[in-house]
């Protein structure tokens, strides 16, 4: 399973009024481990920088002079992002901004390239109905160190919430066991943090899964076709020709 946790400065709050993306930060997930193969652009807009967001990420138009164009980096980040599950904090301000960007050159909407799009503050608002779910928030909540997030930075705020992304769908975050501690404090339960630990992903191979293909068989045979599962299954197709 690939995923990319995508984040995006711009020039302003609308892409529909010209504002432009400046920065793209990705960062790539496998199997909910990460590999390392991320990407970072910082793009010239050819246009200004609103002064609120200015104060917002820091990042300047004499910086970006120098900088590719959204147009020169397209076909790599097109390329990086295809089949991908997307990962963002606020999806539709950031697909909105990458819709526009590459709307102007006459490509698709982004979700064409990819598999699907998870937006993490819809998750937050569903875990944490009423409470502050901006990426700080979560950071505080969750435990993951933002302590170097003066400013907002696409590849930086990616980074984060790839790590807040793993800490909000892990599951279980501890492994209790009943052990009797004897002395002062009596019986009590023995904890092992999981968090840092690096879980495997363990696949059946092809004689697991024939043979759970053959006991759903001889199950099947038993029910004489009546099994939740082969009812669920879609009605076979009629052979061509008949």
């Amino acid at each position: 399973m690939r995923q990319i946790v995508l984040d995006t400065e711009t020039t302003g709050l609308s892409p529909q009024d010209g504002d432009r993306i400046i920065e793209i930060g990705c960062v790539e997930l496998v199997n909910r481990q990460l590999t390392g193969n991320n990407r970072h652009f910082y793009l010239n807009p050819e246009r200004d920088i609103h002064e609120d967001a200015l104060r917002v990420h820091g990042i300047t138009l004499e910086f970006l002079a120098d900088k590719p164009r959204f147009a020169d980096i397209a076909a790599e980040l097109a390329d990086y992002l295809q089949g991908a599950e997307l990962i963002i904090h606020n999806a539709p301000f950031d697909l909105g901004f990458l819709d526009a960007e590459f709307g102007r050159l006459g490509l698709g909407p982004t979700r064409r390239l990819v598999r699907g799009v998870i937006d993490t503050l819809v998750m937050a608002k569903e875990m944490w109905p009423g409470k502050r779910n901006g990426l700080d928030a979560l950071c505080d909540r969750l435990g993951v160190d933002n302590s170097g997030r003066q400013l907002h930075g696409a590849l930086l705020d990616a980074e984060l919430l790839a790590d807040v992304y793993i800490y909000m769908t892990r599951g279980q975050e501890s492994l209790v066991i009943e052990v009797p501690m004897h002395g002062a404090g009596g019986d009590a339960l023995a904890r092992r943090d999981l968090s840092t630990f690096a879980l495997p992903v363990l696949r059946a191979s092809d004689a697991e899964c024939a043979e759970h293909e053959a006991v759903l068989t001889a199950l099947d045979k038993e029910s004489k076709g009546r099994t939740v599962w082969r009812r669920l299954e879609p009605a076979a197709q009629p052979a061509a020709g008949g």
